[in-house]
């Protein structure tokens, strides 16, 4: 390899709907933080070349092809060399009975094949600390466990090597285990709880095998003791190669996790998830200003203050940073998503749970929408985003229809009735298009939800203008670039989940050629397995940001499925709701 880092779109993860790892095509995992997404990495050569990784050595192997096995989040990846195949299962075992950590099987291998693991706690801040243990070689409070003899080497790595034409195996799990090792079965009962997790939503219509895969990277990223769902399993992978914007995404935002309930809703389910989304936001602890934080730990808790570490960066990108500093921002739009989210949960399962908080949040709105906020973009400075206004207005209607008094309703229809004054006086470019900001001329890709979230009709002389100059300024081959007060926006790739709402407002035009060709072409940066980062770079093809990302396959799920909606008679447009998920809450509770 010329690039010591691998591609973004080479990655895969793997997970247990607790944490997850991210592999490479030739099956070197190179990101893990064990136990839960937001802990200290052992492995992060993604940032940083000695920062940790499990290797195979196998001469002139070559990557063929890899799948996971059915719904789940099994990975099995076929390399080749000169004297035959290798095939390697990953995963992460879930289920009971089964130890939490990384399992690894390899097929007869084709040539002697030796297997390197190289740990670097604490984001490769700490030396590890190697020991045999009986079977097992302890490094730090996890245990290696293979079918053929560990051997420490150098007290930095552990290995093992299969002899040509042998099976193995290895594990490395988070406790010592007694009694016999036998991934095989952890592999079954895993699958078995795959299976439980799928049945609970099923899509047959347009992209239906890439609506499969994004609903896999929504599992995975969900963190099964709370509900949460992170925004990515990983850090500081950079919007700009080599710039400065890498930020930490393994955190629940309000906004995204509005979307994402919304999106998988939509797709059909039983409701117990929706409800545990409230049940997460509402159990979610409060700052002393505003009713929730933007966005929390995947147990609700504050996000940490920025903390830069010691790492070279993914292809030189610093600085590499964990935490976040947009934990304590006013953003108008994340509240207004959950507003939208509940009236979906509300209509759809006749329930008013969390009602207290969900009322306290309207009234928040209600209260303090005429504040600047950071916006949907959560930039440094304050300005009055459009995008801000018209969702809390859409949310505070849609709420409203539940209200428990008359007066508690007109108090937020009237709320309502003033954003709209106030986007109508203020936030309209010197072209009729909507304005990013109050008083610009610039325009945000953000206004193509508009008329999803019932703001607008599709085809308004201001919506017309909008998609005209979005078209005009931010568009390259049916793919679409965001816009940012701080940074130049061309300077960064095209915003994916900006592109599937684009293709979401040409739906309620019925251009059904346009969706496709907008969806086609964001499609093209989705990896073999149907994963996406943040964002694509046209000119060299590349992925960028923190991968995968649950923002953008939602934002494709919602697409898709307003195109099945469109396409259908039997399920008209008009009665869409707002757009998300449908996770198990009972499936495999007694794993680990």
């Amino acid at each position: 390899m010329t690039d010591i880092f691998p591609q973004i779109r080479d990655l895969a993860i793997i997970g247990d709907r607790r944490t997850a790892a991210l592999l490479t095509t030739t099956g070197t995992i190179v990101w893990y933080c064990p136990g839960r997404f937001d802990n200290p990495s052992l492995f992060a050569s993604l940032l940083s070349p000695q920062a940790g990784s499990w290797s195979l050595q196998i001469p002139d192997a070559r990557f063929v092809s890899r799948h996971y096995l059915g719904d789940s989040g099994v990975l099995e990846t076929t390399l080749r060399t000169l004297q035959g195949e290798l095939k390697i299962t990953d995963w992460m075992s879930i289920g009971e009975g089964t130890p939490r950590g990384i399992c690894r099987r390899f097929s007869s291998v084709p040539e002697l094949l030796t297997v390197s693991l190289q740990a670097a706690p604490g984001y490769a801040q700490q030396s590890p600390n190697l020991r045999y243990q009986n079977q097992a070689v302890q490094i730090d409070r996890h245990y290696l466990y293979s079918s053929h003899p560990l051997k420490i080497v150098d007290e930095k790595a552990v290995e093992f090597s299969i002899p040509q034409g042998e099976t193995g195996w290895a594990v490395l799990v988070d406790e010592l285990l007694a009694g016999e090792i036998t991934p095989d079965d952890w592999l079954e009962t895993t699958l078995t709880c795959w299976q439980q997790i799928a049945a609970h939503a099923t899509y047959s219509g347009p992209y239906e095998q890439q609506i499969a895969a994004s609903v896999r990277v929504l599992r995975l990223l969900t963190y099964e003791p709370s509900g949460g769902v992170i925004a990515a399993p990983t850090i500081a992978l950079p919007e700009v190669i080599g710039g400065k914007r890498n930020y930490d995404y393994r955190y629940v935002w309000l906004r995204d996790a509005g979307m994402i309930v919304s999106a998988l809703t939509r797709l059909g389910s039983d409701g117990m998830e929706e409800r545990r989304f409230l049940d997460f936001i509402c159990h979610s602890e409060r700052d002393g200003k505003l009713p929730l934080y933007p966005f929390s730990t995947i147990t609700g808790q504050p996000v940490r203050p920025e903390e830069t570490l010691d790492l070279k960066g993914y292809r030189s990108s610093q600085p590499v940073t964990i935490g976040n500093l947009a934990r304590n921002q006013l953003q108008l739009d994340a509240y207004g998503n959950v507003l939208l989210a509940a009236k979906l949960i509300y209509s759809r399962f006749e329930t008013r749970q969390h009602w207290t908080l969900i009322a306290q949040l309207a009234d928040f709105l209600a209260e303090h929408w005429h504040e600047p906020d950071h916006g949907l973009w959560e930039e440094q400075v304050q300005r009055h985003y459009t995008s801000s206004k018209v969702i809390a207005a859409c949310g505070l209607e849609y709420i409203a229809e539940f209200a428990q008094t008359e007066a508690q309703a007109q108090h937020w229809r009237t709320a309502a009735r003033s954003i709209r004054g106030f986007v109508a006086r203020e936030c309209l470019t010197s072209e009729g298009a909507y304005a990013a900001i109050a008083g610009g001329d610039a325009v945000d890709l953000s206004a193509a939800l508009f008329p999803v979230w019932r703001y607008t009709a599709p085809d308004s002389q201001e919506m017309i203008m909008t998609l005209k100059i979005l078209e005009r300024d931010y568009s390259s081959e049916n793919l679409y670039r965001r816009h940012l007060e701080q940074f130049d926006s061309q300077q960064e790739g095209v915003f994916l989940a900006g592109t599937f709402w684009v293709a979401q407002y040409w739906v309620m035009r019925r251009d059904f050629p346009r969706v496709e060709a907008i969806l086609n072409a964001a499609l093209k940066y989705a990896n073999d397995l149907g994963q996406f980062g943040e964002e694509a770079d046209p000119q060299t093809g590349e992925m960028l940001g923190n991968f995968p990302q649950s923002f953008v396959h939602a934002a494709f799920i919602g697409a898709v499925i307003d195109l099945k909606a469109a396409l259908e008679p039997k399920e008209p447009l008009e009665s869409k709701e707002p757009l998300e998920s449908k996770e198990p809450h009972d499936i495999c509770e007694k794993q680990h």
